[in-house]
Order: C-alpha cells, then sequence, then structure tokens
C-alpha cells in the first residue's frame, strides 16, 4: 500500500505539467461553447528522464577477524540506482528523483507512527515549482542550500543529514535528507534574491539506531548511559542498600533495560516543530553577500535523565518477582530526550582575492537556556566558517574549509553527562576539511583526496580515492581510515576503515 501511495503523490505531482488539448475531447457535459471557442494552444512541455545504475562493493578488513560472521558476510547494498523524471513548461516544472536500493526497499516498511512526515529513503527529491514572472514558488520534498560554504557550513540549517553511513560522507548534497517545504524565491533585480521557506514538520539528522550497528553513534550516547546508570544506583542506595543491590541485580541480568538511542527519540509530528526563515543575498561590486533569519529546531537531539524516581518506584515493586515489561516501560523514561527550538541570525560573504575563491559565515543560534544552566537544552552559540579553494600547482585544486562552534556560558553546564547534554564536552568545537584533486589524462583520471580533522579530541578521517571517467561510465576505488584519541565522534569508528569499489553508468 505504501509503494502505490508515493506511485499516486508522483502522478498527482505530475498532473498539472500535462497538457491536454481540446480536441482530447473530455467534460462533463454541459458546456455549451463550440470547440472553436474553446480550443486553446497546447503549451509545450518538455519531459526528460534520466539517471544512473551503481554497483559495487564495501569492505571492511577488520570484519575478517571479528566473530560476528554475519556481520563479516555484509558488503553493503550491491546494487544501488537513481531515477529522475523532469517535466517543465512555460510555467512550471516538475521534478521526482528516486533512490533506489535494498536499503530504500526495506525502509518502506518502517513505522511511521511517530513522524508521519518521515522521508523515506525512496524519495531523494520531489517538488513543483511555478513561475510567476520574478517569483518562483516550490512546494513538495526538496533539498535547499543556503549559505556559502563548499562543505557543510553554519548556515546551511533546512535539511538534516544521513549519518546512517559514513562511505558516503564526501557527497553533501546525497548526505542531505529532502523535507516537505514551501519554498519563494524572489529575484530583485540581476543581482538580488529574497527567499522564504517555511517547513511544517521536523526530521532530525538520520543516525544508526541498532546499538549493535556499524555506525551506531557511542560518542553520544555511550558515556551517557554509564553516567545515567551510576545516577540511578546512587539514588537507589540513598533509599537503601537493599534496593541499590536489587536494581544491581536486574539491569546486570537484563542490560537491554539501559536507555539507548534506539526507541528514545520523540515524535516530531505537529505544527510545534513548524520552521521557517528569510534569507537576502545580492552582489555589491565583486563581492557576494547574503543575510539570513531561521528559526527552527536543532538537527541532534539533547539528552538528560528523566524518570529516575519512577523507575525506582518501579523497581521496589518488584524485586522479589521482577515484572520485566514493567521495568522496561519505566526504563524507557529514564532517558528524555528532545529537539532544542533556537533562533538563529547568519551572515555570509564570498569573493575572489588574489586568486582564491573565498567563502565566509557566521551565525549567532539563542536557544532558550538563556542562562546556561539548562541541562536538557543546548546553550547558545556562535559558529563560523572560513574557507578558500584554488588552483596551486599543474592544475592541483586545494579546497580548505575552517569550521568552529564556541558554546557560550560554558562555565555553567554541569559535569555530569547524565544531568547535562553538553557535559564532558570543550567549549569549541573545530573541524579543518581539506580536499586535494588532480584531474590526468584528458580529466579522464581524476585523483582525490579528502581530510576531516577535529581539533578538540584530535580525531580524523582520511578518505582517498581515484576515478576514472569514459563517456557516461565512471569506476572508482575509494578508502576509509579513521584515527584519533578514544572518545571522539570520528576515532569511535576506528575499527570501520573500509575498501570502495563502484561502477556507475549515467543515462
Amino acid at each position: 500500500m505504501k509503494t502505490r501511495s508515493i506511485g499516486a503523490a508522483v502522478l498527482l505531482l505530475l498532473c498539472p505539467l500535462l497538457s491536454v488539448s481540446a480536441q482530447d475531447g473530455f467534460g462533463f457535459g454541459f458546456d455549451d461553447h463550440t470547440e472553436e471557442e474553446t480550443a486553446a494552444p497546447a503549451l509545450p512541455v518538455s519531459v526528460k528522464i534520466s539517471g544512473e545504475v551503481s554497483s559495487g562493493l564495501t569492505l571492511f578488513p577488520n570484519d575478517f577477524t571479528a566473530e560476528d560472521k554475519a556481520r563479516a558476510a555484509n558488503l553493503g547494498d550491491l546494487f544501488e540506482g537513481k531515477l529522475n523524471f523532469n517535466a517543465s513548461s512555460r510555467y512550471a516544472d516538475g521534478l521526482v528523483n528516486f533512490n533506489i536500493s535494498p536499503d530504500s526497499i526495506r525502509d518502506l516498511g518502517l513505522d511511521r507512527s511517530l513522524n508521519p512526515f518521515h522521508t523515506p529513503k525512496l524519495i531523494n527529491e520531489a517538488y513543483l515549482r511555478a513561475y510567476f514572472g520574478p517569483v518562483n514558488i516550490e512546494g513538495g520534498f526538496r533539498k535547499l542550500t543556503w549559505g556559502k560554504a563548499d562543505s557543510l557550513g553554519p548556515l546551511d540549517v533546512t535539511n538534516p543529514l544521513d549519518y546512517s553511513d559514513l562511505t558516503n560522507i564526501t557527497d553533501l548534497l546525497g548526505r542531505k535528507i529532502a523535507r516537505p517545504m514551501v519554498h519563494a524565491a524572489w529575484s530583485a533585480g540581476d543581482f538580488s534574491k529574497l527567499e522564504a521557506v517555511f517547513i511544517p514538520a521536523f526530521q532530525g539528522h538520520r543516525y544508526e539506531l541498532d546499538s549493535s550497528g556499524r555506525w551506531y553513534p557511542t560518542a553520544i550516547t555511550g558515556d551517557r548511559t554509564a553516567a545515567m546508570l551510576n545516577l540511578v544506583g546512587a539514588a537507589a542506595l540513598a533509599r537503601s542498600p537493599q534496593l541499590g543491590m536489587g536494581i544491581a541485580g536486574i539491569i546486570s541480568g537484563d542490560p537491554s533495560l539501559l536507555p539507548t538511542l534506539d526507541g528514545s527519540l520523540p515524535s516530531t509530528a505537529g505544527l510545534e516543530y513548524a520552521q521557517a526563515g528569510l534569507r537576502f543575498t545580492t552582489t555589491i561590486a565583486q563581492a557576494d553577500f547574503g543575510v539570513q533569519y531561521y528559526y527552527g529546531n536543532l538537527f541532534r537531539p539533547s539528552f538528560s535523565a528523566a524518570g529516575v524516581d519512577a523507575f525506582l518506584d518501579t523497581a521496589a515493586a518488584n524485586l522479589s518477582n521482577p515484572n520485566r515489561d514493567a521495568l522496561a516501560a519505566a526504563a524507557k523514561g529514564l532517558l528524555h530526550t528532545e529537539y532544542n527550538r533556537y533562533h538563529q541570525i547568519g551572515i555570509d560573504y564570498a569573493q575572489v582575492l588574489f586568486g582564491f575563491n573565498t567563502r565566509s559565515e557566521f551565525a549567532a543560534n539563542i536557544t532558550k537556556d538563556l542562562t546556561g544552566d539548562d541541562g536538557t537544552v543546548y546553550n547558545p552559540s556562535l559558529a563560523w566558517s572560513l574557507g578558500f579553494d584554488r588552483d596551486v600547482y599543474r592544475g592541483i585544486n586545494v579546497n580548505l574549509q575552517a569550521n568552529e562552534s564556541i558554546r557560550l556560558m560554558h562555565d555553567k553546564v554541569n559535569s555530569n553527562p547524565a544531568l547535562d547534554t553538553e557535559a564532558d564536552s570543550a567549549a569549541t568545537n573545530t573541524a579543518l576539511t581539506l580536499r586535494i584533486s588532480k584531474k590526468l589524462l584528458q580529466e579522464k583520471l581524476e585523483l582525490k583526496l579528502t581530510n576531516i580533522w577535529n581539533i578538540e579530541t584530535m580525531d580524523l578521517y582520511c578518505i582517498p580515492a581515484v576515478a576514472y571517467t569514459l563517456g557516461d561510465l565512471t569506476a572508482e576505488l575509494s578508502g576509509g581510515v579513521f584515527g584519533g584519541k578514544d572518545g571522539g565522534e570520528l576515532s569511535q569508528y576506528r575499527t570501520n576503515g573500509f575498501i570502495k569499489t563502484v561502477l556507475t553508468y549515467s543515462f
């Protein structure tokens, strides 16, 4: 039924773009006008079908020595495809792009009860654009890019990202999750544009939610779970030694009671999660400027302890004969998660200076925790991005970008990760992204290297790649190496180093 509903949505989207002349002769039978009086010239419609088909393998060398043989045998989706439909006329465009893979097909069977506005992985983009002179209006599942940074910048706030597979992290547009939105753009002259966007529902970043999964974000949840266990144990001992020992026995006998990211994310359906923004861009002399305001939700959830007393009450009543269902229901309330609301005010600037294509962004993110001591809410922060690209020697292109966020009122953050979502983290988060590329053999062969460093946690992700293109066929070999100190959001995947080969045909 879900596949049929998506097909119906596609037909509804394309129907306004299909012109039917009066000579086709259908109606309701009560039109007294003659054919000559009612006939209108049909508008020309251009229909284009394109896409790509890919076949590839992803090998994780560490899995060959893993005890989990099923995981070692998993080589990823051996087939993936994109199918794009575009119909356009003088007054409108309609676009439907599909991601086709075993993973996107499996995703159709997931429960959408928590968020009926969840974007299926099958949909890359699907929207209608109408032209009203200098004003364009779009509606549908859209990927929108705000800001001027080449890689992810602080002003690119409309679409969440997919972190459930980090082997494709260099494809920013591919990692974006299309969201249902209404977007309007008014071209005020040749060099200025005013944009407005309204997103009626919310979806956070997409993570691997299975705690045994390869890309489960343990750096986000691991220490927090242990701290919450200590908090529950201390509270139980404060009531009585007997309850403390009983709690320890119950949890050691059933570790699945410990709270995890899986199943703890809140429902984000409803207009209380609606988002909206305005953006104005213009060109003055040789410089591009932009300014924007956005009101929405942070894509990363906040975590904090809740329901400790309720869990202890349930545990106390089940010490002699534990009721697993009652304990599991109470344990779900231990971890409180929410997506914090915030206001963003931002500016950006881009210009060619001394042969360098420079880009910069600055943003102020204002949450409701104006005193900095609310552990359930991220503190207000400042964020900036500065980058450039240039061909430096014999066609070697260098692209470097620095991103940093600066937490305000950092001294008010609680040191216990069970009580404050920002505990045990630095006041700043600084990342450098370096991309080096060189094309050879009349641009058929491309050598690429991407490096991502996190300064505070001293972890990194290095991605070398080589691609050979022959007409509409591309063969690419790439790899990934994670490293750095323990506890980093990249170093947590140090056993996930990979080798990936993909053959792609575009049509």
